[in-house]
Protein backbone atom coordinates (compact mmCIF):
# COMPACT_ATOMS: atom_id res chain seq x y z
CA UNK A 1 0.00 0.00 0.00
CA UNK A 2 1.21 3.57 -0.70
CA UNK A 3 1.35 4.44 3.38
CA UNK A 4 4.36 1.45 3.36
CA UNK A 5 5.78 3.45 0.73
CA UNK A 6 5.36 7.12 2.90
CA UNK A 7 6.05 5.46 5.94
CA UNK A 8 9.58 4.22 4.40
CA UNK A 9 10.35 7.65 3.21
CA UNK A 10 9.22 9.13 6.02
CA UNK A 11 11.43 7.44 8.32
CA UNK A 12 14.31 7.20 5.77
CA UNK A 13 14.23 11.32 5.97
CA UNK A 14 14.48 11.52 10.07
CA UNK A 15 17.03 8.62 10.24
CA UNK A 16 18.97 10.27 7.27
CA UNK A 17 18.66 7.36 5.51
CA UNK A 18 18.10 7.28 1.52
CA UNK A 19 14.94 4.68 0.57
CA UNK A 20 14.91 2.88 -2.65
CA UNK A 21 17.81 3.73 -4.54
CA UNK A 22 15.94 1.36 -7.39
CA UNK A 23 13.73 3.81 -8.16
CA UNK A 24 15.74 6.58 -9.16
CA UNK A 25 18.23 4.22 -11.57
CA UNK A 26 14.64 3.36 -13.61
CA UNK A 27 15.40 3.49 -17.08
CA UNK A 28 13.81 6.48 -18.94
CA UNK A 29 13.63 8.89 -21.54
CA UNK A 30 15.70 12.25 -21.35
CA UNK A 31 13.09 14.88 -20.92
CA UNK A 32 14.16 18.55 -22.57
CA UNK A 33 12.18 21.45 -22.78
CA UNK A 34 9.41 21.20 -24.82
CA UNK A 35 10.12 23.76 -28.35
CA UNK A 36 8.14 27.34 -27.95
CA UNK A 37 7.12 27.79 -31.51
CA UNK A 38 4.18 28.00 -33.62
CA UNK A 39 3.81 25.25 -36.74
CA UNK A 40 2.31 25.12 -39.82
CA UNK A 41 1.48 22.38 -42.56
CA UNK A 42 3.46 22.24 -45.48
CA UNK A 43 0.55 24.16 -47.24
CA UNK A 44 1.05 27.16 -44.11
CA UNK A 45 -2.12 26.43 -42.34
CA UNK A 46 -1.58 26.87 -39.06
CA UNK A 47 -1.51 23.90 -36.97
CA UNK A 48 -2.31 22.71 -33.21
CA UNK A 49 -0.31 23.49 -30.58
CA UNK A 50 2.16 20.54 -30.17
CA UNK A 51 0.99 20.56 -26.34
CA UNK A 52 -2.30 19.99 -27.84
CA UNK A 53 -3.92 16.64 -26.00
CA UNK A 54 -5.95 14.13 -27.55
CA UNK A 55 -7.97 11.51 -26.59
CA UNK A 56 -7.99 7.79 -27.78
CA UNK A 57 -10.85 5.19 -26.26
CA UNK A 58 -8.33 1.99 -25.31
CA UNK A 59 -9.43 -1.28 -24.23
CA UNK A 60 -9.18 -1.66 -20.27
CA UNK A 61 -8.74 -5.29 -21.14
CA UNK A 62 -7.54 -7.12 -24.46
CA UNK A 63 -8.39 -10.53 -22.79
CA UNK A 64 -11.84 -8.95 -22.07
CA UNK A 65 -13.47 -6.37 -23.94
CA UNK A 66 -16.82 -6.38 -22.52
CA UNK A 67 -15.20 -4.34 -19.77
CA UNK A 68 -15.15 -1.65 -21.76
CA UNK A 69 -12.96 1.28 -22.63
CA UNK A 70 -10.54 4.32 -20.90
CA UNK A 71 -9.09 7.59 -22.07
CA UNK A 72 -5.75 7.25 -23.82
CA UNK A 73 -3.54 10.64 -24.02
CA UNK A 74 -1.73 11.54 -27.07
CA UNK A 75 -0.27 14.49 -28.89
CA UNK A 76 0.36 14.53 -32.58
CA UNK A 77 2.30 16.73 -34.94
CA UNK A 78 2.24 16.30 -38.74
CA UNK A 79 3.80 19.95 -39.67
CA UNK A 80 5.77 18.28 -41.80
CA UNK A 81 2.78 15.48 -42.83
CA UNK A 82 1.69 14.75 -46.96
CA UNK A 83 -0.13 12.14 -47.95
CA UNK A 84 1.77 9.08 -48.13
CA UNK A 85 4.23 9.73 -45.58
CA UNK A 86 4.57 7.48 -42.20
CA UNK A 87 2.97 7.42 -39.12
CA UNK A 88 5.42 7.88 -36.91
CA UNK A 89 4.42 6.19 -33.27
CA UNK A 90 6.34 6.46 -29.66
CA UNK A 91 5.37 5.93 -26.20
CA UNK A 92 7.74 7.78 -23.16
CA UNK A 93 7.18 4.21 -21.28
CA UNK A 94 7.00 4.66 -17.81
CA UNK A 95 6.39 7.99 -17.13
CA UNK A 96 3.57 10.99 -17.28
CA UNK A 97 3.92 11.91 -21.39
CA UNK A 98 3.98 15.27 -20.33
CA UNK A 99 6.53 17.22 -21.19
CA UNK A 100 7.67 14.71 -23.60
CA UNK A 101 6.38 16.70 -26.67
CA UNK A 102 9.48 17.39 -27.60
CA UNK A 103 9.62 14.08 -29.24
CA UNK A 104 7.22 14.97 -31.82
CA UNK A 105 9.43 17.78 -33.19
CA UNK A 106 12.75 17.43 -35.25
CA UNK A 107 14.91 17.98 -32.02
CA UNK A 108 14.38 14.77 -32.37
CA UNK A 109 14.99 11.17 -34.18
CA UNK A 110 11.46 11.04 -34.65
CA UNK A 111 10.95 14.39 -36.10
CA UNK A 112 14.02 14.18 -38.01
CA UNK A 113 12.29 10.97 -39.78
CA UNK A 114 8.78 12.49 -40.20
CA UNK A 115 10.74 15.89 -41.88
CA UNK A 116 12.80 13.50 -44.35
CA UNK A 117 9.97 11.10 -45.01
CA UNK A 118 6.98 13.72 -45.10
CA UNK A 119 5.61 11.88 -42.07
CA UNK A 120 2.90 12.90 -38.70
CA UNK A 121 4.56 12.07 -35.41
CA UNK A 122 2.51 11.23 -32.69
CA UNK A 123 3.37 10.38 -28.31
CA UNK A 124 1.37 8.47 -26.81
CA UNK A 125 0.80 8.17 -23.29
CA UNK A 126 2.21 4.24 -21.69
CA UNK A 127 -1.01 2.50 -19.36
CA UNK A 128 -1.34 2.82 -16.13
CA UNK A 129 1.17 5.92 -16.33
CA UNK A 130 0.09 9.91 -16.35
CA UNK A 131 -3.25 10.36 -16.74
CA UNK A 132 -3.97 7.13 -18.44
CA UNK A 133 -5.74 5.36 -16.73
CA UNK A 134 -8.15 1.70 -16.60
CA UNK A 135 -8.85 2.64 -13.51
CA UNK A 136 -8.77 5.98 -10.54
CA UNK A 137 -6.44 4.00 -8.63
CA UNK A 138 -3.38 2.42 -8.62
CA UNK A 139 -4.52 -0.61 -6.01
CA UNK A 140 -2.57 -4.30 -7.04
CA UNK A 141 -5.93 -5.14 -8.22
CA UNK A 142 -5.95 -2.56 -10.99
CA UNK A 143 -2.36 -2.88 -11.67
CA UNK A 144 -3.42 -6.15 -12.44
CA UNK A 145 -3.56 -5.15 -16.14
CA UNK A 146 -0.36 -3.45 -16.11
CA UNK A 147 1.62 -6.02 -18.46
CA UNK A 148 3.62 -5.89 -21.34
CA UNK A 149 1.58 -7.65 -23.46
CA UNK A 150 -1.64 -5.10 -22.53
CA UNK A 151 1.01 -2.25 -23.42
CA UNK A 152 1.80 -3.88 -26.58
CA UNK A 153 -2.09 -4.89 -27.22
CA UNK A 154 -2.41 -0.58 -26.79
CA UNK A 155 0.13 -0.20 -29.70
CA UNK A 156 -1.87 -2.37 -31.88
CA UNK A 157 -5.32 -1.28 -31.12
CA UNK A 158 -4.33 2.39 -31.28
CA UNK A 159 -2.78 1.27 -34.75
CA UNK A 160 -5.52 -0.06 -36.15
CA UNK A 161 -8.46 1.70 -34.90
CA UNK A 162 -7.45 5.54 -34.07
CA UNK A 163 -8.74 8.17 -36.22
CA UNK A 164 -5.91 10.50 -35.96
CA UNK A 165 -6.69 14.78 -35.70
CA UNK A 166 -5.27 15.38 -38.83
CA UNK A 167 -7.11 15.96 -42.12
CA UNK A 168 -7.42 12.63 -43.79
CA UNK A 169 -6.19 10.88 -40.38
CA UNK A 170 -9.38 8.33 -40.95
CA UNK A 171 -7.49 6.71 -43.41
CA UNK A 172 -3.63 5.91 -42.50
CA UNK A 173 -4.05 2.49 -40.59
CA UNK A 174 -1.29 0.33 -41.24
CA UNK A 175 -1.69 -1.13 -44.67
CA UNK A 176 -2.86 1.84 -45.86
CA UNK A 177 -0.12 3.85 -45.08
CA UNK A 178 3.82 2.56 -43.16
CA UNK A 179 3.88 2.74 -39.57
CA UNK A 180 7.53 3.56 -37.75
CA UNK A 181 7.24 2.68 -34.00
CA UNK A 182 10.03 4.56 -31.80
CA UNK A 183 11.38 4.11 -28.52
CA UNK A 184 13.97 4.39 -26.24
CA UNK A 185 15.22 2.72 -22.81
CA UNK A 186 11.95 1.03 -21.70
CA UNK A 187 10.04 2.01 -24.61
CA UNK A 188 12.87 1.13 -27.37
CA UNK A 189 12.52 -2.67 -25.37
CA UNK A 190 8.76 -2.32 -25.69
CA UNK A 191 9.30 -1.35 -29.34
CA UNK A 192 11.28 -4.34 -29.90
CA UNK A 193 9.27 -7.21 -28.45
CA UNK A 194 6.11 -5.19 -30.47
CA UNK A 195 8.28 -6.10 -33.53
CA UNK A 196 8.51 -9.98 -32.22
CA UNK A 197 4.69 -10.00 -30.62
CA UNK A 198 3.13 -8.32 -33.77
CA UNK A 199 5.36 -9.26 -37.24
CA UNK A 200 3.35 -7.11 -39.66
CA UNK A 201 1.71 -4.27 -37.70
CA UNK A 202 4.45 -2.06 -38.02
CA UNK A 203 6.73 -1.73 -41.05
CA UNK A 204 9.73 -0.38 -39.27
CA UNK A 205 10.95 0.47 -36.15
CA UNK A 206 13.93 2.61 -33.67
CA UNK A 207 14.78 1.03 -30.50
CA UNK A 208 17.58 3.22 -28.25
CA UNK A 209 19.15 1.82 -25.61
CA UNK A 210 16.27 -0.87 -25.87
CA UNK A 211 16.82 -3.07 -22.65
CA UNK A 212 15.33 -5.69 -24.79
CA UNK A 213 16.69 -8.75 -22.44
CA UNK A 214 15.22 -8.67 -18.58
CA UNK A 215 17.27 -9.40 -16.22
CA UNK A 216 16.61 -9.80 -12.27
CA UNK A 217 20.26 -9.49 -11.22
CA UNK A 218 21.34 -6.24 -13.07
CA UNK A 219 24.82 -6.16 -11.37
CA UNK A 220 25.65 -4.60 -15.49
CA UNK A 221 24.19 -1.51 -14.81
CA UNK A 222 27.43 -0.35 -12.97
CA UNK A 223 30.21 -1.62 -15.76
CA UNK A 224 29.72 0.92 -18.23
CA UNK A 225 29.69 3.64 -14.94
CA UNK A 226 32.60 2.30 -13.87
CA UNK A 227 34.44 1.77 -17.12
CA UNK A 228 33.81 5.30 -18.24
CA UNK A 229 34.11 7.56 -14.81
CA UNK A 230 37.03 8.78 -14.37
CA UNK A 231 39.48 6.03 -13.12
CA UNK A 232 40.85 7.40 -10.25
CA UNK A 233 37.14 8.50 -9.11
CA UNK A 234 36.45 4.41 -9.77
CA UNK A 235 39.89 3.33 -7.37
CA UNK A 236 38.81 4.91 -4.50
CA UNK A 237 34.82 4.61 -4.67
CA UNK A 238 36.18 0.82 -5.17
CA UNK A 239 38.65 0.91 -1.97
CA UNK A 240 35.63 2.43 -0.37
CA UNK A 241 33.35 -0.25 -1.27
CA UNK A 242 35.66 -3.19 -0.76
CA UNK A 243 36.48 -1.83 2.68
CA UNK A 244 32.62 -2.21 3.30
CA UNK A 245 32.14 -5.51 2.09
CA UNK A 246 35.24 -7.16 4.06
CA UNK A 247 33.79 -5.45 7.32
CA UNK A 248 30.49 -6.77 6.58
CA UNK A 249 32.19 -10.47 5.54
CA UNK A 250 34.06 -10.28 8.83
CA UNK A 251 31.19 -9.01 10.94
CA UNK A 252 32.71 -5.75 12.07
CA UNK A 253 29.93 -4.47 13.29
CA UNK A 254 31.66 -1.40 15.01
CA UNK A 255 34.02 -0.73 11.87
CA UNK A 256 30.16 0.02 9.86
CA UNK A 257 29.14 2.11 12.56
CA UNK A 258 32.15 4.29 12.01
CA UNK A 259 31.85 4.38 7.85
CA UNK A 260 28.12 4.92 8.37
CA UNK A 261 28.85 7.80 10.72
CA UNK A 262 32.12 9.20 8.44
CA UNK A 263 28.67 9.89 6.26
CA UNK A 264 26.50 11.57 8.86
CA UNK A 265 24.13 7.71 8.44
CA UNK A 266 24.86 6.64 11.55
CA UNK A 267 21.28 5.98 12.24
CA UNK A 268 21.22 3.92 9.49
CA UNK A 269 19.80 0.65 11.05
CA UNK A 270 20.46 -1.97 8.23
CA UNK A 271 23.86 -2.18 6.21
CA UNK A 272 21.95 -2.51 3.17
CA UNK A 273 20.11 0.41 3.35
CA UNK A 274 23.57 2.24 3.75
CA UNK A 275 25.07 0.11 0.97
CA UNK A 276 22.09 1.59 -1.28
CA UNK A 277 22.60 5.04 -0.24
CA UNK A 278 26.09 4.61 -1.17
CA UNK A 279 24.75 3.59 -4.92
CA UNK A 280 23.20 7.30 -5.16
CA UNK A 281 25.93 9.01 -6.01
CA UNK A 282 26.24 6.30 -9.29
CA UNK A 283 23.13 6.90 -10.13
CA UNK A 284 23.58 10.20 -10.95
CA UNK A 285 25.50 9.04 -13.92
CA UNK A 286 22.70 8.16 -16.07
CA UNK A 287 21.52 12.09 -15.97
CA UNK A 288 24.58 12.89 -17.90
CA UNK A 289 24.32 13.90 -21.96
CA UNK A 290 27.41 14.71 -24.68
CA UNK A 291 27.10 18.44 -23.63
CA UNK A 292 26.66 18.05 -19.97
CA UNK A 293 29.70 19.67 -18.30
CA UNK A 294 31.62 19.24 -15.19
CA UNK A 295 29.25 21.04 -13.20
CA UNK A 296 26.77 18.04 -13.48
CA UNK A 297 26.25 16.45 -9.94
CA UNK A 298 28.46 13.12 -10.93
CA UNK A 299 31.42 15.28 -11.77
CA UNK A 300 30.95 17.04 -8.72
CA UNK A 301 31.54 13.92 -6.52
CA UNK A 302 34.17 13.05 -8.48
CA UNK A 303 36.23 15.98 -7.80
CA UNK A 304 35.37 16.12 -3.79
CA UNK A 305 37.06 12.81 -3.95
CA UNK A 306 40.11 13.81 -6.42
CA UNK A 307 41.14 17.04 -6.28
CA UNK A 308 42.88 18.07 -3.32
CA UNK A 309 44.36 21.54 -2.35
CA UNK A 310 43.97 21.67 -6.07
CA UNK A 311 45.88 18.63 -7.66
CA UNK A 312 44.06 15.76 -9.03
CA UNK A 313 44.81 12.41 -7.89
CA UNK A 314 46.76 10.21 -10.62
CA UNK A 315 44.27 6.67 -11.55
CA UNK A 316 45.48 4.81 -8.27
CA UNK A 317 43.24 7.77 -6.25
CA UNK A 318 44.33 9.11 -2.98
CA UNK A 319 43.69 6.08 -1.31
CA UNK A 320 41.05 4.55 1.15
CA UNK A 321 41.52 6.85 4.06
CA UNK A 322 40.98 9.86 1.86
CA UNK A 323 38.38 8.49 -0.20
CA UNK A 324 36.10 7.66 2.99
CA UNK A 325 36.58 10.86 4.57
CA UNK A 326 36.56 13.10 0.78
CA UNK A 327 33.09 10.84 0.11
CA UNK A 328 31.50 11.39 3.37
CA UNK A 329 32.19 14.84 3.55
CA UNK A 330 30.62 15.34 0.44
CA UNK A 331 27.89 13.82 1.63
CA UNK A 332 27.55 15.96 4.70
CA UNK A 333 28.26 19.36 3.30
CA UNK A 334 26.63 18.72 -0.39
CA UNK A 335 24.56 15.42 -1.22
CA UNK A 336 22.48 14.93 1.60
CA UNK A 337 20.78 18.22 1.46
CA UNK A 338 20.41 17.81 -2.77
CA UNK A 339 19.22 14.16 -1.95
CA UNK A 340 16.88 15.37 0.99
CA UNK A 341 15.61 18.05 -1.02
CA UNK A 342 14.31 15.53 -3.79
CA UNK A 343 12.75 13.13 -1.41
CA UNK A 344 11.05 15.48 0.70
CA UNK A 345 9.34 16.45 -2.42
CA UNK A 346 8.75 13.72 -3.63
CA UNK A 347 7.33 12.37 -0.09
CA UNK A 348 4.70 15.70 -0.11
CA UNK A 349 3.71 14.89 -3.33
CA UNK A 350 2.77 11.39 -2.38
CA UNK A 351 1.38 12.74 1.20
CA UNK A 352 -0.81 15.55 -0.13
CA UNK A 353 -2.41 13.20 -2.83
CA UNK A 354 -3.97 10.46 0.01
CA UNK A 355 -6.51 13.17 0.92
CA UNK A 356 -8.84 10.23 1.35
CA UNK A 357 -8.90 7.16 3.60
CA UNK A 358 -10.36 3.49 3.66
CA UNK A 359 -10.73 0.52 6.12
CA UNK A 360 -8.10 -0.91 4.60
CA UNK A 361 -5.95 2.51 4.02
CA UNK A 362 -5.07 5.65 2.16
CA UNK A 363 -6.43 5.62 -1.52
CA UNK A 364 -3.14 5.58 -3.77
CA UNK A 365 -4.33 7.78 -6.49
CA UNK A 366 -2.98 7.58 -10.37
CA UNK A 367 -0.39 9.30 -11.52
CA UNK A 368 2.83 7.82 -9.59
CA UNK A 369 5.30 6.45 -12.05
CA UNK A 370 7.38 4.72 -9.51
CA UNK A 371 4.44 3.03 -8.02
CA UNK A 372 3.89 1.71 -11.49
CA UNK A 373 7.04 0.92 -12.76
CA UNK A 374 7.86 -0.78 -9.64
CA UNK A 375 4.92 -2.94 -10.30
CA UNK A 376 6.32 -3.67 -13.69
CA UNK A 377 9.70 -4.44 -12.46
CA UNK A 378 8.49 -6.84 -9.49
CA UNK A 379 6.54 -9.16 -11.90
CA UNK A 380 8.07 -8.63 -15.19
CA UNK A 381 11.48 -7.35 -15.88
CA UNK A 382 13.28 -7.26 -12.71
CA UNK A 383 16.66 -5.09 -13.63
CA UNK A 384 17.47 -5.16 -9.79
CA UNK A 385 20.79 -2.96 -9.53
CA UNK A 386 23.14 -5.03 -7.02
CA UNK A 387 26.61 -5.86 -6.62
CA UNK A 388 28.86 -8.06 -8.81
CA UNK A 389 30.06 -11.03 -8.22
CA UNK A 390 33.03 -11.92 -6.39
CA UNK A 391 35.81 -11.97 -9.05
CA UNK A 392 34.86 -8.78 -10.65
CA UNK A 393 35.50 -5.19 -9.96
CA UNK A 394 32.99 -3.62 -7.75
CA UNK A 395 31.79 0.21 -7.32
CA UNK A 396 28.29 -1.07 -5.65
CA UNK A 397 28.57 -3.30 -2.38
CA UNK A 398 27.84 -6.88 -2.81
CA UNK A 399 25.76 -6.98 0.10
CA UNK A 400 23.12 -5.75 -2.10
CA UNK A 401 21.55 -8.38 -3.69
CA UNK A 402 18.09 -9.01 -5.77
CA UNK A 403 16.30 -9.91 -2.16
CA UNK A 404 16.96 -6.56 -0.87
CA UNK A 405 14.82 -5.00 -3.77
CA UNK A 406 12.38 -7.87 -3.70
CA UNK A 407 11.63 -7.00 0.10
CA UNK A 408 10.47 -3.83 -1.35
CA UNK A 409 7.56 -5.13 -3.59
CA UNK A 410 6.12 -6.85 -0.32
CA UNK A 411 6.17 -3.56 1.05
CA UNK A 412 4.64 -1.71 -1.65
CA UNK A 413 2.01 -4.30 -2.84
CA UNK A 414 1.82 -6.53 0.43
CA UNK A 415 -1.85 -7.39 -1.05
CA UNK A 416 0.03 -8.71 -3.98
CA UNK A 417 2.70 -10.19 -2.23
CA UNK A 418 2.89 -12.25 0.50
CA UNK A 419 6.55 -12.66 0.73
CA UNK A 420 9.39 -11.24 -1.59
CA UNK A 421 8.43 -12.43 -5.20
CA UNK A 422 10.98 -13.52 -8.10
CA UNK A 423 9.83 -11.69 -11.23
CA UNK A 424 9.62 -13.69 -14.08
CA UNK A 425 12.46 -12.31 -16.43
CA UNK A 426 12.75 -15.97 -17.91
CA UNK A 427 9.31 -16.14 -19.79
CA UNK A 428 9.32 -12.64 -20.25
CA UNK A 429 12.44 -13.53 -22.72
CA UNK A 430 11.34 -15.94 -23.96
CA UNK A 431 7.87 -14.43 -24.91
CA UNK A 432 10.05 -11.63 -26.68
CA UNK A 433 13.15 -12.95 -27.54
CA UNK A 434 15.39 -11.11 -25.16
CA UNK A 435 18.45 -10.76 -27.04
CA UNK A 436 17.46 -13.42 -29.33
CA UNK A 437 15.33 -10.88 -31.07
CA UNK A 438 15.99 -10.86 -34.89
CA UNK A 439 12.81 -8.88 -36.52
CA UNK A 440 13.71 -7.23 -39.84
CA UNK A 441 13.54 -3.37 -40.65
CA UNK A 442 14.11 -2.76 -36.73
CA UNK A 443 17.37 -0.30 -36.25
CA UNK A 444 18.91 -0.67 -33.19
CA UNK A 445 21.33 2.18 -31.30
CA UNK A 446 23.39 2.01 -28.09
CA UNK A 447 25.50 4.32 -26.29
CA UNK A 448 29.05 2.80 -24.96
CA UNK A 449 28.54 5.11 -21.80
CA UNK A 450 24.92 4.26 -21.43
CA UNK A 451 24.41 2.35 -17.84
CA UNK A 452 21.77 0.31 -19.62
CA UNK A 453 24.11 -1.02 -22.27
CA UNK A 454 24.17 -4.56 -21.01
CA UNK A 455 20.69 -5.34 -21.27
CA UNK A 456 21.10 -3.94 -25.13
CA UNK A 457 21.62 -6.24 -27.95
CA UNK A 458 25.56 -4.06 -27.56
CA UNK A 459 25.69 -5.88 -24.39
CA UNK A 460 29.52 -6.81 -23.40
CA UNK A 461 30.10 -10.94 -25.05
CA UNK A 462 26.93 -10.78 -26.65
CA UNK A 463 28.19 -10.37 -30.73
CA UNK A 464 24.84 -9.73 -32.06
CA UNK A 465 25.75 -8.69 -35.69
CA UNK A 466 24.88 -5.65 -37.29
CA UNK A 467 23.13 -6.15 -40.86
CA UNK A 468 20.95 -4.71 -43.36
CA UNK A 469 18.07 -6.25 -42.33
CA UNK A 470 18.55 -5.51 -38.25
CA UNK A 471 21.09 -2.76 -38.11
CA UNK A 472 23.08 -2.40 -34.81
CA UNK A 473 24.71 0.99 -34.12
CA UNK A 474 26.97 1.76 -31.37
CA UNK A 475 27.70 5.69 -30.63
CA UNK A 476 29.91 6.95 -27.89
CA UNK A 477 26.91 8.60 -26.11
CA UNK A 478 24.79 7.53 -22.72
CA UNK A 479 21.49 7.19 -22.34
CA UNK A 480 19.14 7.28 -25.08
CA UNK A 481 21.62 9.80 -26.65
CA UNK A 482 20.89 9.31 -30.44
CA UNK A 483 17.52 10.38 -29.71
CA UNK A 484 18.35 13.64 -29.50
CA UNK A 485 19.07 15.84 -32.27
CA UNK A 486 21.66 17.95 -30.23
CA UNK A 487 23.89 15.54 -29.36
CA UNK A 488 24.53 14.50 -32.91
CA UNK A 489 26.14 18.08 -33.29
CA UNK A 490 27.82 17.29 -29.97
CA UNK A 491 29.05 14.37 -30.75
CA UNK A 492 30.30 12.74 -34.40
CA UNK A 493 29.89 9.38 -33.39
CA UNK A 494 26.18 9.81 -32.55
CA UNK A 495 25.83 11.72 -35.63
CA UNK A 496 26.91 8.97 -37.67
CA UNK A 497 23.99 6.57 -35.63
CA UNK A 498 21.17 9.62 -36.85
CA UNK A 499 22.45 9.06 -40.36
CA UNK A 500 22.21 5.44 -40.65
CA UNK A 501 18.77 5.52 -39.18
CA UNK A 502 17.86 8.07 -41.57
CA UNK A 503 19.44 6.65 -44.52
CA UNK A 504 17.84 2.78 -43.15
CA UNK A 505 14.37 4.49 -42.51
CA UNK A 506 14.35 6.04 -46.32
CA UNK A 507 15.38 2.84 -47.89
CA UNK A 508 13.10 0.67 -45.96
CA UNK A 509 9.76 3.48 -46.74
CA UNK A 510 10.61 2.53 -50.44
CA UNK A 511 9.88 -0.75 -50.11
CA UNK A 512 6.76 -0.61 -48.46
CA UNK A 513 2.84 -0.67 -50.60
CA UNK A 514 -0.22 -0.53 -49.64
CA UNK A 515 -2.64 -3.46 -49.15
CA UNK A 516 -5.56 -2.04 -48.30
Amino acid sequence: MMWALASLLLAGLVRAAIPNAMLRGMPSLPKFPVPERSITSPNGTALPPITTVYYFDQLIDHNNPDLGTFQQRYWMNWEFYEPGGPIILMTPGEADADGYEAYTTNETVNGLIAQQQNGAAILIEHRFFGYSNPYDNLTSQSLALLTIQQAIDDLEYFANTADLPMPGGDAVKPGQAPWILIGGSYSGALTSWTMVNKPGLFWAAYASSAVVEAITDYYGYFTPIREYMPQNCSSDVEAVIAYLDGMYAANDTDGIQTLKEAFGLGDVVHVDDFASALQYNLFDWQSLQPDVGPGAMFFEFCDALEVKNGVNAGPEGWGLENAIYSWGNFWNTTYYNYVKSAETRMLKHVLGRMTRASPTGPVLPVNDASRSWFWMVCNQVGYYQVGPPEGQPAVVSRILQPIYEERQCVNMFPQAFAYPPQPSTIQTDLMYAGWDVYVPRLFFANGLRDPWREATVSADGLFKPNTTTMPIYEGDGFHCSDLITENGIVDSTIAIVQEASLMYMKEWLAEWKPST
